[in-house]
């Protein structure tokens, strides 16, 4: 069968296994197992958002399948996934912005805050520190509705009008441009009290990226 891709493994447990007909392995080991095989490291990452934000699997299942794989495809972007998710992230979006903070040295923020706005609904900040009182919102495709879009500013309103500052990005940017997406953030946060260390004015741009492709 030409359009079917056969991979092969030297490890699967029985509790990754699934007693069905067909015989398969388990969501979570499914998950592992295409992140590794995946094209891309955007690709990994995006597999495995997609499987916890639908809640077809948790953090904790995927990482006790990891636990057994030491060889594993990706291994190391894996469990740095696995990590961000289990912080907070929901999308891969989130992830990106995680990810752009520890490149450029910025502090990591704290993810999908709770807050209660006045009109008494509840909200999720994408990120958050709070030390600081700086929010930033990760905007995906669905914010260029009219209605979503007279929403947020409404809510962006009432987060200006509480003291906070807020910093809004679409997705693609984060993926993108993200030395000018880092750039704002730092800016933001230093305008907010933070000093960075002198090392962090001038970060380097090298990263390891062997364990990520």
């Amino acid at each position: 069968m030409p359009a079917v891709l056969v991979h092969r493994t030297s490890v699967l447990p029985d509790s990754h296994r699934q007693l069905a007909r067909p015989p398969r392995t388990t969501t979570a080991r499914a998950l592992v197992d295409a992140a590794g095989w995946a094209v891309g490291a955007q690709e990994a990452q995006g597999v495995l958002a997609a499987g916890c934000q639908q809640r077809r699997v948790l953090p904790e299942e995927l990482q006790t399948v990891l636990d057994v794989l030491p060889r594993a495809p990706r291994r190391h972007l894996i469990q740095q996934t696995i990590g961000d998710i289990a912080g907070g992230a929901q999308a891969l979006s989130e992830i990106d912005f995680l990810r752009l903070c520890r490149r450029h040295r910025l502090p990591v923020p704290d993810l999908q805050e709770h807050r209660v706005d006045a009109a008494g609904r509840n909200r999720w900040l994408d990120a958050y520190w709070r030390q600081w009182r700086v929010q930033v919102e990760i905007d995906g495709a669905h914010h260029m509705d009219a209605r979503q879009w007279a929403d947020d500013m409404r809510r962006q309103n009432a987060v200006w009008t509480s003291g906070d500052r807020i910093l809004r990005f679409p997705a693609w940017l984060v993926r993108a441009r993200p030395d000018e997406v880092a750039d704002t953030v730092r800016r933001a946060l230093v305008a907010a009290g933070w000093t960075p260390a002198h090392s962090q004015r001038h970060p380097t741009h090298t990263w390891i990226l062997d364990s990520f492709r």
